[in-house]
């Protein structure tokens, strides 16, 4: 995504223009290259559908928005609680992440870092490509790094525990975590999922937010492995080793209003598509802190 400010225009038409800025942010195209559509939010969203179908990209309504929970880009039309002269008014803003918060609110700023459970939500549109193909990645060679910290937390909320050395369990996790005894905040509550066992954070991110002036430290990432050297994204759908131990790259671990509201105001934006990787451990073992993680 890219900043884009609210295009100026009239306030009769504040909610469509927020919605194109939020549009804008997430397409990454300016916002003049957004078709014209008037003042009308609806004939505006019937517009922009035909112009992200000829991108392979569509603009998808959320039938209940106030519960939706998915890792992607999606536009709302909430109720400003600060409102105005004749009470709330109506902004668009841009969420992101599982419970997801805003990213973007070009109307009223002060909802940045918000989740949108705690909102009212009037319509929400999903941002999502037509094409389902997963395309295969071939794996690197040199993907190599080190592992620079670990730590668990023993219960969901709970302050993170630095170790010099952690037991890895298969299919459980690390001992003394709480994903390990189904009990973190996104354990799953009944069957067991993949991608809830271990999670891995690189230290070169956490460097470029502190020299951001978003400073957050291992302990507030609430990660289990923090890396150096090698890239966690790349590990998406790769076995690996840490150490002696196995692993599964699931998904990327992406940040959310959880998160934001653990570690501080203004991490979750910065931590989008680089908040790490969901593993699962495939075989018992030791993770020593300099550990080598490397492919399997």
């Amino acid at each position: 995504m890219i900043d884009v400010e609210l295009p100026p225009g009239p306030a009769t038409g504040a909610l469509t223009r927020g919605f194109a800025a939020c549009l804008a942010s997430v397409t990454e195209v300016p916002v003049t290259d957004l078709p014209l559509a008037g003042d009308d939010l609806a004939h505006a969203l019937g517009a922009w559908r035909t112009w992200l179908a000829g991108h392979g990209s569509g603009l998808v309504p959320i039938a209940d928005p106030q519960r939706f929970q998915w890792a992607g880009w999606w536009i709302a039309v909430v109720e400003d609680p600060a409102g105005g002269a004749t009470g709330p008014a109506e902004v668009a803003v841009l969420a992101f992440g599982t419970p997801p918060g805003v990213v973007l609110s070009p109307q009223a700023p002060a909802l940045l870092g918000r989740a949108t459970s705690d909102l009212r939500i009037r319509q929400a549109h999903a941002v999502a490509s037509l094409d389902p193909v997963l395309h295969r990645r071939w794996a690197e060679p040199d993907l190599c790094g080190t592992v620079e910290g670990l730590a668990v937390a023993p219960a969901a909320e709970a302050p993170m525990q630095l170790l010099e050395v952690a037991q890895a369990r298969s299919g459980r996790g690390l001992d003394g975590d709480r994903y390990a005894v189904g009990a973190g905040t996104f354990s799953p509550r009944a069957d067991r999922r993949p991608g809830y066992d271990l999670t891995l954070v690189a230290g070169e991110v956490l460097d470029e937010l502190a020299a951001a002036g978003h400073a957050l430290d291992f302990a507030g990432t609430r990660r289990n492995v923090l890396t150096r050297g090698i890239d966690v994204n790349a590990l998406v759908g790769r076995t690996f080793r840490i150490g002696d131990v196995v692993c599964a790259g699931r998904r990327l671990c992406e940040p959310c209003s959880h998160l934001e509201r653990l570690s501080g105001p203004g991490v979750l934006r910065p931590l989008i598509h680089r908040g790490g990787l969901r593993a699962d451990v495939l075989g018992d073992g030791e993770i020593r802190v300099g550990a080598t993680i490397r492919l399997a």
